[in-house]
């Protein structure tokens, strides 16, 4: 009985007959119980094709034509089948390269000994439905007739290497999966065929795109690039490589657009995209797509003058010859591209140049690749026409090509480890001990019977090192290690484009950058020659934050400067934060500074001038004190209460004095001593002032008949009063201290950028007590002193009084609004003002006219002149 392995083996081959040809039964009735059936093909279909006899055959599928041409179908006519055209030396190369490590398999007598291995290749011709049908016929055959039914010997081929194409992939994988058949693709990246679940039996050579699109973008970080275009094939390569592109963009960047080539290059459409790159203000544009996508964009380019842009080349395209010529030099020059792993194959080139063309029919790739090359016809294709014959004896060494040129092996490089790949595989398999073997039983394969299921077991642990010193291995997934080249291109000598290799990208090197670029070695393809800026905005500087434009992505933005006590001191910072409580945002709104201290100090210009200010009301206090005291005996001193009037400078020396207390940094003690002492010195003032006129309204009765009231006030009585006044004052400071103290604050409140140095006053039930009671002090004297303004007397000193009370009383009510209106500083300034205004003109009221008596007109300062009465008017 066949297998199960085996019976999928049948059905794919009636699969592929149902798809490539019409197959006709013939039964023969020899037999009564088991029919011999033969099957005999109607037609077949024409596939460029290479083969080579073995004891075990390896496929391949490779891109030797860049397209395929189909006719127009007709209901009337049997369909034709698809052309090739365009043959692509690098391609051919590339199947050549399989052939050559085959045959130096052959030749190393201690890989696979006694085995020779055979190869059978096909061309896609970059379609889908010509690479199916070639991977159809490898693994169904494709002899003229079929008639084993009993699932005996070897298939066709054990393991294919291709497809390069990760669409054609996906869908040869996809068929092979159902009977474990081997896929070694060298150029399929497209990241989705990393499932094992729906691609059990895919491998690569190449890294997944997932990889590659980590290294484009690094390549956009390093340049910080954040506004960049996107170009992709319309196929499974490209589209699975645009949606990991954006979604690994979308984390520092974004896609300014995104365009999809079209399938069946259309020109329009093409027109449209570059049409859409040269409107883009993106100066960096990232193409992930295929060879034959690109051609007619490519052409484009040229015909609208594209300049000025920096391509980024994925690694379809990235080394493609096709695009080396001098005509695209001007607008793809300076691209730098993702490639994969070059690598030395010893041996090749010679191997190349030994190919000859033969008259084989599974031969006749080798004869399209003659023709293509030579410009030539062999003699049974001529059919009469002038075309030059060809020998077959050619020298290939002669021809300035690619297919000659070994030294930028990077597809070859991969086929050729692929094929090592199949062959390690089965070399470890057919050195399986019976009894120890991975299978059923502990059993190993037979050479007679192996099969692609078996080889794919020990694919899976294939570990080698090739000749250039890199280890062949495959992950869970199927996927080779991944490391690319970063490919610049530049003018080569002969006028066309060369790749120059500039960097690599290594995902082995330990750490988060994994790329590695000798910048100096860049051309970049700009007038300036410098890396071009490609960026929606212009990063934010320090000391602005980003906001985002409505509509707009958000690499698009709008920079705003930091507010008030805000910073930023990053660049493209999304927010600004808050300085300290202590501190400030400079000028340029990057850094936080302490914020300035400020208070009335000693050392700036309005401090100097109300302490000097000061200082001057205590030396004109003590100046009258002492020509009052040289002149106490005199009428004016003595008529005037010469104890209350000395009484009365001491309390103005002492505010004056306090003014100063007001100046200078606030302290705990200074806070507190300065309420105080502004309380006690005023109330003393006053007090003395109050006494003084009681003293003059009392002396007045006392002039009246049968009057002695001034008997009961005399100056015990007077220096008691005033003790009392006073005392009050002092009640109300000290529990005013003991409550809630007057303390230095800091405040931000009224001005956010600096600190303002003031004494709060605790208890404001206190400070409004201390500075009512001076208040009622002063109503009280005002009153007494205005009612006493007229008395009849030489020298009446109540009106001088009023006059002093009056300015007292004005200084004070003014200071109450300017005092709040006032800042910083300069609340305590207009405080200080008050208080030497107040003490000034108490001073100058009270005591200029007495100094002027006894220092400008002494005559006047006599007992008769005293004693002198007006009289009263009636």
């Amino acid at each position: 009985m066949c297998n199960h392995v085996e019976l999928q083996k049948r059905a794919l081959q009636h699969l592929h007959l149902a798809l490539s040809v019409v197959w006709t039964t013939t039964l023969s009735s020899s037999s009564a119980t088991v029919p011999n059936i033969t099957c005999y093909p109607w037609g077949s279909f024409q596939l460029n094709e290479m083969y080579r006899p073995g004891d075990v055959v390896f496929g391949g599928l490779f891109e030797v034509h860049f397209l395929s041409v189909f006719p127009d179908l007709s209901f009337g006519l049997e369909p034709q089948q698809p052309m090739c055209e365009r043959l692509d030396p690098a391609g051919f190369q590339v199947a050549q390269t399989m052939a050559f490590a085959i045959e130096e398999i052959n030749r190393n007598p201690s890989l696979l000994p006694n085995i020779t291995l055979g190869y059978h290749f096909y061309d896609n011709c970059v379609k889908l439905a010509v690479a199916f049908r070639a991977a159809m016929a490898l693994i169904s055959g494709t002899g003229s007739t079929f008639s084993d039914l009993g699932c005996t010997g070897q298939p066709p081929v054990l393991g294919i290497v291709g497809d390069p194409g990760s669409t054609h992939s996906i869908a040869i994988s996809r068929v092979l999966g159902l009977f474990r058949v081997p896929l070694v693709s060298y150029f399929a990246t497209c990241s989705c065929l990393s499932n094992k679940q729906e691609y059990p039996s895919f491998f690569r050579t190449i890294p997944s795109d997932a990889f590659q699109v980590k290294a484009m973008i690094r390549i956009l970080q390093r340049f910080h690039w954040t506004w960049v275009g996107l170009v992709v094939s319309d196929d499974d390569y490209g589209l699975y490589a645009a949606r990991a592109f954006k979604k690994e963009m979308g984390h520092f960047g974004c896609v300014a657009f995104h365009e999809t080539l079209p399938r069946d290059n259309s020109r329009a459409e093409v027109r449209r995209i570059v049409a859409t790159i040269l409107r883009s203000t993106a100066r960096v544009i990232v193409v992930i797509s295929t060879e034959a996508y690109l051609l007619p964009f490519s052409d484009e380019l040229i015909v609208q003058q594209v300049k000025e842009r920096q391509w980024i080349a994925s690694e379809a395209w990235a080394t493609s010859p096709v695009f080396y010529t001098s005509q695209l030099l001007p607008f793809l020059g300076g691209t730098l591209g993702i490639a994969i792993r070059r690598g030395k194959i010893p041996g090749l080139r010679e191997f190349l140049l030994r190919l000859r063309p033969d008259s084989r029919p599974e031969n006749n790739m080798v004869t399209i690749f003659w023709e293509h090359l030579f410009q030539c016809e062999f003699e049974q294709k001529r059919a009469g026409n002038d075309s030059q014959t060809c020998t077959g004896q050619e020298d290939l060494g002669t021809i300035d090509s690619v297919y000659n040129d070994v030294s930028n092996l990077r597809a070859a490089y991969n086929v050729y480890k692929a094929v090592y790949a199949l062959a390690h595989a089965l070399h470890n398999l057919l050195s399986c001990e019976q009894g120890n073997g991975p299978f059923a039983g502990n059993t190993c394969a037979e050479l007679r019977t192996l099969q692609p299921w078996q080889l794919l077991y020990y694919l899976e642990r294939v570990n080698f090192t090739t000749h250039y010193g890199d280890r062949v291995s495959f992950d869970e997934n199927g996927d080779a290690l991944a490391i690319y080249d970063v490919m610049n291109w530049q003018a080569a000598p002969d006028g066309t484009i060369q790749a120059v290799t500039v960097g690599t990208y290594d995902e082995a090197i330990p750490g988060t950058d994994k790329l590695t670029l000798d910048r100096e070695r860049i051309l970049w393809n700009f007038k300036s020659n410098i890396p071009p800026r490609s960026v929606c905005s212009e990063p934010c500087p320090p000391g602005t934050r980003r906001t985002t434009r409505k509509g707009e992505p958000v690499c698009c933005f709008d920079c705003l400067p930091c507010a008030d006590g805000e910073i930023s001191n990053t660049t493209d910072s999304s927010e600004c934060y808050r300085c300290p409580p202590d501190f400030w945002s400079n000028e340029a709104r990057d850094s936080c500074e302490p914020k300035p201290v400020e208070f009335l100090s000693f050392e700036e210009p309005l401090g100097v001038c109300l302490t000097l200010t000061s200082l001057l009301g205590v030396c004109v206090c003590l100046a009258v004190l002492s020509v009052f005291a040289r002149h106490r005996s005199t009428p004016v001193v003595r008529a005037n209460n010469s104890e209350l009037s000395f009484l009365l400078l001491l309390a103005l020396a002492l505010c004056f004095l306090c003014a100063v207390l007001f100046i200078g940094q606030p302290q705990q003690w200074t806070c507190q001593l300065r309420h105080v002492v502004f309380g006690l010195a005023f109330a003393l003032c006053i007090s003395c002032i109050l006494v003084k006129t009681i003293v003059v309204v009392m002396a007045f009765r006392a002039t009246l008949p049968d009057n002695n009231v001034m008997r009961w006030f005399g100056a015990a009585q007077q220096r008691g009063t005033v003790v009392v006044f006073t005392a009050v004052q002092a009640s109300i400071c000290v529990v005013w201290l003991t409550t809630a103290p007057p303390t230095p604050y800091k405040n931000t409140h009224y001005q956010k950028s600096r600190i303002i140095w003031e004494c709060t006053v605790g208890s404001v039930v206190g400070f409004s007590c201390v500075f009512g009671y001076i208040g009622l002090l002063a109503a009280v004297c005002f009153l007494l002193a205005f009612l006493a303004r007229k008395l009849p007397d030489n020298f009446n000193e109540a009106k001088f009084i009023t006059f002093s009370m009056l300015i007292f009383c004005a200084v004070w009510i003014t200071f109450v609004p300017a005092y709040v209106s006032s800042p910083g500083k300069y609340t305590v300034a207009v405080e200080i003002f008050a208080i030497l205004a107040s003490s000034f003109g108490l001073l100058v009221a009270i005591f200029v006219p007495k100094c002027y008596i006894i220092l400008l007109h002494p005559e006047k300062n006599t007992k008769k002149a005293m004693m002198g009465r007006s009289t009263f008017k009636t």
